[in-house]
């Protein structure tokens, strides 16, 4: 009688009849932006982001060196104006980062109608930065400073077209998550992409005015 009890027993204890609850892992957190997944360190989207970030700033690193050799051993190398196209730009910009933010910051609080707007209005100047650097281009050309003038010229554009490329690819992702936003609801989801393109959109802003100061700095 007793080896049937404590075998019944042992067998209640692991179908969990009547006997203590197994042992469980501790909930894990879930992200705040993402509530239907586990918390992560960081996203997908966002470690490539980084990866991205890195990469440009090791190209125009290379290219600042490339041209910080070329200026001290040129004996070709002389100043160029630059337009006035390119201030204006940098505070376009400036403005431009302000409104991802504002819209950012509207996304998490459920507003979408105020972020879809704070998307299309950064957009909007993000064309328009692109609109004058073109603008500065032309104004260059007619000076007759085209790409082949001389080194200073040469860095020149292909800087600024460098930088025009990678926010023209901002632009399409903006372009994308604000479609997005305005035809649903706020979700976590549309917050983590919102808030990697702003990350993205920033690093831009910050590497421009970078670049800005180097042109100033070596070709003005």
């Amino acid at each position: 009688m007793e080896l049937e009890i404590s075998v019944s027993d042992e067998r209640n204890h692991r179908i969990g009849n009547g006997g203590p609850a197994a042992p469980t892992d501790p909930p894990r957190a879930t992200s705040e932006l993402d509530p239907d997944r586990s918390a992560a360190p960081v996203s997908a989207a966002r470690l490539f982001t980084y990866f991205a970030m890195f990469w440009i700033v090791a190209l125009f690193g290379t290219i600042t060196l490339t041209m910080e050799s070329r200026w001290v051993h040129a004996k070709d190398w002389f100043a160029i104006p630059l337009p006035t196209a390119l201030y204006i730009n940098s505070l376009i910009l400036l403005g431009s980062s302000v409104a991802m933010e504002f819209a950012r910051r509207s996304l998490r609080a459920g507003n979408v109608g105020r972020a879809s707007r704070s998307i299309f209005f950064a957009a909007t100047l993000g064309v328009a930065f692109l609109g004058g650097q073109v603008f500065g281009w032309q104004q260059l050309g007619a000076e007759g400073l085209r790409a082949a003038a001389n080194p200073g010229s040469f860095f020149f554009y292909l800087i600024t077209g460098a930088h025009g490329a990678l926010l023209i690819v901002a632009l399409a992702f903006l372009g994308s998550i604000g479609a997005r936003i305005a035809s649903t609801r706020a979700s976590a989801r549309s917050q983590s992409a919102l808030g990697t393109i702003a990350l993205y959109w920033h690093f831009l802003d910050v590497l421009w005015l970078g670049l800005f100061a180097l042109l100033w700095g070596a070709v003005a």
